[in-house]
């Protein structure tokens, strides 16, 4: 599991190369991929905690899926997926659900689930560059 946790750090670094220097939401647009929100949840010394997710238009508001909290291990240079929503819109995502069980079971799918995602956002180009103000959609707050 370790080893997942030290892919994800080094594949989100890919996306924000210093995350000491987050602190407002953040949104990364690319050309052929939905805008992808992100927000600092908690920061600590040794930690950061993060939250990632596409905004969907939905008749009832906007709906964040996939809704991940991400926890940055910034001493052991580690990230852990945290949590994911527990309703995924989309069926590739809800198949990735491994339903009652384990929960080192949950952990492994919700992390390999982070690890191909920021594998994508990273190939479609998404970056995230610290900027002083940026609006947070109303579903994100």
């Amino acid at each position: 599991m370790m080893s997942l946790y030290e892919s994800n750090f080094v594949r989100l670094g890919w996306l924000f190369p210093d995350a000491t220097a987050l602190g407002v939401p953040m949104i990364s647009t690319a050309v052929d991929d939905l805008p992808l929100f992100l927000d600092v949840i908690e920061m600590t010394r040794y930690t950061t905690t993060l939250r990632m997710t596409y905004l969907f238009d939905d008749p009832e508001g906007q709906v964040a899926d996939p809704d991940l909290r991400v926890r940055l291990y910034h001493d052991a240079r580690l990230t852990e997926a945290m949590a994911c929503t527990d309703q995924h819109r989309h069926a590739v995502l809800r198949r990735l659900d491994p339903g009652p069980g384990a929960e080192l079971s949950r952990r492994w799918t919700r992390n390999v689930m982070l690890n191909k995602w920021l594998e994508y956002c990273s190939d479609k180009g998404h970056r995230f560059e610290p900027r002083e103000t940026e609006q947070k959609p109303a579903a994100f707050s």
